[in-house]
């Protein structure tokens, strides 16, 4: 990733905790990038931010300070299908994965508009935002479905001032997450469907957000780049 240089920059990536923000987060960092690292409960270098608070989410983005990328990958799931999942629990995925995302974006398209720096956003989608899941995960798919628009509408929103949003759309990744929704058992056989015969890794999709973020990446906007390894060709 050491070809698209980011020296200079600040991002901030929620969800950094572990998994794949993280390792979004070390790719960045690896290019260059000032990383600022937020999570639900701080620990380290991490910030304790609950993307689902607008207070929080406006002291995240004072702590930061300038903030030229935005990465959003903070994200839960809840392994239910319409039958089994409860109303609480369906707005609670929504509320992390989409309201969380539009106060992020909010914020950080109100600094990139008054220091007229442009800026960059990526968000993290999936291929169920495309077709759906597989079997349950009625709430996620929903949530993923609309990050997808919400990303093609700020895109045209920040297109005049300067600010490019973008998402990227995994599969089915190896991290806890994915483990925790599907067993080992099912990671295999979903490794066995793809046509690359692998799951994605987390630096597939960290490098994909180091393109985007970087200069290469300048003349994309309301895009989704699928890092599927093949589950999903359109």
């Amino acid at each position: 990733m050491t070809g698209f240089p980011l020296s200079g920059r600040t991002a901030l990536v929620t969800g950094a905790a572990r998994g794949l923000g993280a390792g979004i987060a070390d790719g960045l960092e690896a290019v260059g990038a000032r990383v600022v690292r937020a999570d639900r409960v701080a620990g380290g270098a991490v910030l304790g931010c609950d993307v689902t608070e607008e207070a929080e989410v406006a002291a995240l983005f004072a702590a930061a300070g300038p903030v030229d990328v935005l990465v959003c990958a903070a994200g839960i799931t809840r392994a239910e299908d319409v039958f089994e999942s409860s109303l609480a629990s369906f707005e609670e995925v929504l509320r992390v994965n989409v309201t969380g995302v539009f106060l992020c974006c909010r914020a950080a398209m109100e600094g990139f508009r008054a220091r007229g720096t442009g800026g960059r956003i990526i968000l993290i989608g999936s291929v169920v935002g495309h077709q759906g899941a597989l079997k349950g995960h009625v709430a996620y798919a929903a949530s993923k479905g609309a990050v997808h628009t919400v990303a093609k509408t700020l895109a045209r929103t920040g297109a005049p001032i300067g600010v490019t949003v973008n998402v990227v759309a995994p599969g089915v990744v190896e991290t806890e997450m994915s483990a925790a929704a599907h067993g080992e058992a099912g990671l295999a056989a979903l490794a066995a469907m793809m046509p690359m015969g692998r799951l994605q890794q987390v630096k597939d999709i960290a490098a994909a957000c180091v393109y985007l973020a970087s200069d290469a990446g300048a003349g994309i906007t309301g895009a989704t780049l699928d890092v599927n390894g093949g589950m999903l060709m359109r």
